[in-house]
Parts: structure tokens; C-alpha cells; sequence
């Protein structure tokens, strides 16, 4: 009598994510779009800011743009303005906004699935795939435009925002600080096209996706919204890196944009991945989730968003644009900037205490209210100099933006802060009295209580 033996069958196990990751990585990295994006971030930057930093005429309507001719380090965060404004959203929107629909185009997921038999694992390797690539894009920008920068002008002192002078090692260190600072709204700008790669399918709105929600947070940001409302949105954090530039730094702003930012981020992604785990990949005519994809998709972040005004709103005193903080913004800048004249101009060195500056501001001539953005802050800077019985006054006109940074304009007289150049170390440049950068602090950390 004999014994038929039956062997058991080998389990099929999933495919390992590190496996899966490096084939994603692969998908991606081997479409020409991607590879002429990585080029494009690697040296287009460097060559644009050398370009700009040799001409005669800067992007003084850029912030730190009217600092191009004096230090290097300037060239990055002009760069790093524009990255928020534009390349960042597009860049998302390319890799995290395609990354799933692409397989819904070309009806390949029935191959995925059964080559790595875990939809939860495809998932994962997708979402790493695309982190990889957007990463290497945001470095890209960052070190291409510092070393064109520093090639260019060189490692100067940086003039902050409140007029006070950096060391090249500090204004290194902070640019470096902003660039990772500005990944925390990037990552949510990438969530958000990874949410619509997964809900809407095919359709190109979901690659649209990222650029049209970094637009209305754009516009949001130009109108008078209540602070609260303002910090409560992710891409808030695309500006809120300005702080970094003044002394004391203005960290409590930051820290918020770039918590809402990544608590947008993880939210989104999960939500992706709840939608992804549940859809039909039989269906080859896949569209997107519909009814299921707004109430998923929207509804959650709407809900995160006002639970984050209402936090931001009870742990602070959101106080916003005053007369008190644009005098005393202005003033500070004036007194760090007056003594940075009279070292080029080789006069007596004054302090900050000796000087006592201060800034007596209307908005509209006194006839409306006394806050807000605009451009009819007029100004007179009051200031006294050792042995000099008679105050020195000054007069310049403001235009406050919503986000609090303004631009001061000299007013007279043209002896202090008219047009004329001063000579520097790195050649003539505009009187920096005549016209500067500020920033007036949107948000009081003084807790309620």
C-alpha cells in the first residue's frame, strides 16, 4: 500500500516595500519631464540669480531682491519667494499630482497589483517615490541659487529685515532654515496632489489640483482676513520663513505655518490612502470617487481648517497690522540702517540707545482707522546724535502689505534718506536709508488668559 503525499502550497507573500519603492522611483525618474525638472532645478537657479545680481536693475519689489548687488546670500531667498509663488506648486503638481493617475491612463493597474499583490504597499512606494523626487527638486533650487549667488556677489553680511546686519555665517544658517521651512507647505501642497491623483482618476483636474489650491491661498493671503484666518492656512508657511530675518527672531508665526502645513500633509495623505484602499480596480472606465471623493477629500481639511482658526484664535492675541507695531517696526529699521550709513559714509559711530529713534505714523491722514494694510502710512522718524541739541526728523511713505511686510519709501530730507550712492565693499550702492524692507509681526504670543 502506498502513501500519495501532497505538498502544500508556497504562500504568496506581497512584495516588499523597499523592492516596490525602488521600481516607483525608477517609473518616475525615467519619464523626461521629471529628468529635464531635476536638470532644470540644478541649474537653472544658479545661472538666474548670477544673471540678475550682474544687472544694474534688481527686483527691489522682490523681498531681499534690493540686497542682490551686496551679498550672495540674497540670491536664495529671492528664489525662495518665487519658489512659493510658483515653481513649488507646479513641481507638486508634476510628480505627486500624476503619480497615481498615470496608471489609471495607461490601465496598468491590474499588472501592478498582481506583480506586487498589496494594494497598501503600492500605495506606500508611491507616496515615498514621489517624497524622493520632490526632494531632490527642492534642493535642486536651494543649493543651485546659493552657490550662483555666492559665485556671483559673494559671502557678505545680509541686511535683515529690521535693518540689522547678519554675519555671513548667520545668514547662512537662516537661509538654510527658510528652504527647510518652505518643505513643510510643499509636502502639503504634495498631499493634496496625491489626493487628487487618487480621487479623481484620469481627470487633469486632479493634476491641477496643488497650483489652483497654492492660488487661492495666494489670494486669501492678499485680503484682510482676521489673523487667525490667515495663519490657519498651509501656505501661509511660504511666508511666514520672513521672521527668521529680524532680531528677536519671529519663530511663534513660523512654528504655527509650518505646523498647519504638516498636520495638512499627514491628513491628506491619509485620506489618499483611504480612498485608494477602497476603490474598484476592476473597473477599467475608473473616473474617480464622485460623492465619496468631496466627502472625503474636502470636507475633512475644511473641518481641519477651522479647527485651526479656532485654536490659533484662543492660544493668541492675533492683533494684527497697528499704528504702535509699524511705528515701532519702522523705527528699529531706521536706527539699525542709520548706523550702517554712517559706517559707509566713515562718521562718528552712533548706537541704537544714543540714537533713541522712534516713528510718529498715520494711515490716510488720520481719517480712517488706525490698522490694516495700504499704502497711505506716512511716517516721520524722530532721532537725536550725541552733542547735537536738535532732534533730526525724517519722513517716509509706507505701503503695508496683508502679510505685514511694508516698504519704506524716503520722503526727505534728501541728505538722510534721498537717492544717492555710498560706497561699500563690494562697490557704490543706493543710500540705504532711501528705501527699504521691513516686516510688522502679524501675531502677539501673549497667551490669553
Amino acid at each position: 500500500m502506498s502513501t500519495t503525499v501532497t505538498a502544500s502550497p508556497t504562500p504568496v507573500r506581497p512584495v516588499s516595500v523597499p523592492r516596490t519603492y525602488r521600481f516607483e522611483l525608477v517609473k518616475l525618474v525615467s519619464q523626461w519631464r521629471i529628468r529635464l525638472l531635476v536638470l532644470a532645478c540644478w541649474i537653472l537657479p544658479g545661472l538666474f540669480v548670477a544673471g540678475v545680481s550682474a544687472q544694474n536693475t534688481l527686483p527691489s519689489d522682490t523681498l531681499f531682491g534690493r540686497w542682490m548687488h551686496a551679498t550672495g546670500w540674497a540670491g536664495p531667498l529671492v528664489m525662495l519667494g518665487f519658489a512659493g509663488t510658483w515653481a513649488l506648486p507646479l513641481l507638486t503638481s508634476v510628480v505627486a499630482g500624476d503619480v497615481f493617475a498615470a496608471e489609471d491612463r495607461l490601465g496598468t493597474w491590474r499588472h501592478l497589483l498582481v506583480a506586487v499583490r498589496s494594494p497598501r504597499r503600492i500605495f506606500v512606494a508611491k507616496v515615498l517615490a514621489s517624497l524622493t523626487v520632490i526632494l531632490l527638486l527642492v534642493a535642486g533650487l536651494a543649493c543651485s541659487s546659493t552657490v550662483g549667488g555666492l559665485a556671483s556677489v559673494g559671502d557678505q553680511p545680509l541686511v535683515g529685515l529690521d535693518g540689522h546686519l547678519l554675519t555671513p555665517s548667520d545668514a547662512g544658517g537662516r537661509v538654510l532654515l527658510a528652504w527647510v521651512a518652505a518643505l513643510a507647505p510643499t509636502l502639503a501642497l504634495a498631499a493634496i496632489g496625491l489626493l487628487g491623483s487618487v480621487a479623481l482618476g484620469r481627470s487633469p483636474t486632479g493634476l491641477l489640483l496643488p497650483p489652483l489650491v497654492a492660488l487661492g491661498m495666494q489670494v486669501a493671503q492678499m485680503l484682510p482676513l482676521p489673523v487667525a484666518v490667515r495663519l490657519a492656512l498651509p501656505g501661509y508657511a511660504f511666508l511666514s520663513w520672513n521672521g527668521l530675518f529680524t532680531a528677536p527672531a519671529q519663530l511663534a508665526p513660523l512654528l504655527i505655518g509650518v505646523t498647519v502645513s504638516l498636520a495638512w500633509a499627514v491628513l491628506a495623505t491619509v485620506l489618499a490612502h483611504l480612498l485608494f484602499l477602497r476603490r474598484d480596480f476592476t473597473n477599467l472606465a475608473y473616473d474617480g470617487g464622485g460623492r465619496r471623493a468631496f466627502t472625503v477629500g474636502v470636507l475633512p481639511l475644511a473641518a481641519l481648517t477651522a479647527l485651526t482658526v479656532a485654536l490659533i484664535a484662543v492660544a493668541t492675541d492675533s492683533t494684527g497690522i497697528t499704528q504702535a507695531k509699524v511705528q515701532r517696526s519702522l523705527a528699529t529699521a531706521f536706527a539699525h540702517l542709520y548706523r550702517l550709513q554712517t559706517e559707509q559714509l566713515h562718521r562718528p559711530a552712533v548706537t541704537e540707545a544714543q540714537l533713541r529713534a522712534s516713528a510718529a505714523c498715520t494711515k490716510s491722514d488720520g481719517q480712517a482707522a488706525q490698522q490694516g494694510a495700504g499704502n497711505d502710512w506716512r511716517c516721520v522718524v524722530t532721532w537725536h546724535l550725541p552733542g547735537v541739541p536738535v532732534a533730526g526728523t525724517a519722513v517716509y511713505q509706507l505701503d503695508v502689505g496683508s502679510d505685514g511686510r511694508f516698504v519704506a519709501d524716503g520722503d526727505g530730507p534728501k541728505e538722510v534718506n534721498g537717492y544717492f550712492l555710498v560706497r561699500t565693499s563690494t562697490g557704490d550702492a543706493p543710500n540705504p536709508l532711501w528705501q527699504f524692507d521691513g516686516n510688522v509681526a502679524l501675531l502677539d504670543t501673549t497667551s490669553k488668559g
